[in-house]
């Protein structure tokens, strides 16, 4: 099974990955770079990171990364993401092509797909207004809410789920943990629900040290700067208590070297799937041996209130419930290595890996 999977990255990673790339002259330089630095590698397949020659990988949306292979494969610099995408399948003879970007390559690039390409997957876990998928022969993701809707609408959904990264193991073993709470994630005026859990537990800083890496929006960033304080944007800063414990966001291992560094990570979701839960940071959060502290809601199997994890119902409660695990450091500890345990056992990377195989095979 020749497996093609293209996967993209936000835009503030991608300033990272410039830097971590500053010397990199070529497409396999750039590329290893980016698998080294695990950014989203529990969505990334067994064998990209085995490097086998059955299964090629790439971020169709890094243009830097796309016109290396362009050039070195005879292409012009100057053609397009699309093109140099496509002469990708077609030079690695793809039979199935599994896309994480499919607001970028849709339906109409579906259809140009080359004629040895067999199935087309797509990995798809947001809401997407009324954008069509129709194209894609199967649709994936681990929020059954988001699955329904695509069934609904006449498309066949399957539940995958992402998998425990092994780089993670060596995180995970550290015991020293300065941090109490760390939460890393986005920021802005649709996170309405976030900032008010964000809010609460901000204020238990003067007892324990809680660190926030926010990814603040391009709307929050005016309102905080010298200019925005002077224009009509309170609604849009964040509050004296976040502002206080916030840092610049985390990515790829300097994510998983903070969580390693916590005794607890606060997740919260963002209300796109319903009671359903399964952000990455699950996975992350459990995988480099913290306890995950989130909220209440529907979780893949394993993640169990108060056996893996632990879950709070409103922002009072989760300042109340986060405190309380602080000061019982043996119940925290255990519940943390039993959610480490189950990321490793029940989502292992050859889990995901025959999952994909099996639904490869029956889309």
């Amino acid at each position: 099974m020749r497996v093609f999977q293209n996967s993209g990255v936000y835009a503030a990673y991608m300033r990272r990955l410039d830097m971590l790339a500053v010397d990199a002259r070529s497409f396999s330089d750039r590329l290893a770079l980016f698998l080294d630095d695990r950014y989203g590698a529990c969505h990334i397949l067994q064998p990209v990171m085995e490097t086998s020659p059955d299964i090629f990988f790439t971020n169709g949306d890094d243009e830097i990364l796309q016109r290396y292979w362009a050039v070195e494969n005879g292409l012009p610099a100057t053609s397009d993401m699309e093109q140099i995408l496509l002469s990708q399948i077609e030079h690695h003879r793809t039979e199935i092509f599994y896309n994480s970007d499919p607001m970028r390559y849709g339906n109409d690039f579906v259809r140009k797909l080359p004629g040895c390409v067999r199935k087309s997957i797509m990995w798809r876990a947001a809401p997407s207004g009324n954008t069509d998928f129709g194209a894609y022969d199967l649709i994936v993701c681990n929020f059954p809410v988001i699955l329904d809707g695509y069934r609904k609408l006449g498309w066949r959904a399957e539940y995958f789920a992402p998998a425990h990264d092994p780089a993670m193991d060596s995180y995970a073993e550290n015991r020293d943990r300065p941090i109490d709470v760390l939460f890393v994630g986005g920021y802005s005026r649709h996170h309405r629900r976030r900032a008010e859990i964000l809010q609460a537990v901000s204020a238990i800083r003067r007892d324990f040290k809680v660190y926030y890496h926010l990814d603040r929006s391009r709307l929050t960033r005016l309102a905080e700067s010298p200019i925005g304080w002077l224009l009509p944007l309170g609604k849009h800063r964040r509050p004296k208590n976040i502002r206080a414990v916030s840092r610049t966001p985390l990515f790829g291992r300097e994510l998983y070297e903070a969580i390693s560094q916590a005794k607890i990570v606060l997740n919260g979701a963002v209300d796109m799937a319903g009671t359903d839960r399964g952000n990455m940071r699950c996975w992350e959060a459990l995988g480099c041996g913290a306890l995950m502290v989130s909220d209440s809601g529907v979780y893949p199997e394993g993640m169990v209130n108060n056996i893996s994890m632990v879950t709070y119902e409103d922002a009072e409660s989760a300042a109340r419930t986060i405190v309380n695990l602080l000061r019982e450091p043996e119940r925290l500890q255990a519940l943390a290595n039993e959610g480490t345990r189950t990321v490793r056992t029940v989502y292992n990377k050859r889990a995901q890996w025959l999952n994909f195989q099996r639904l490869a095979a029956s889309a």
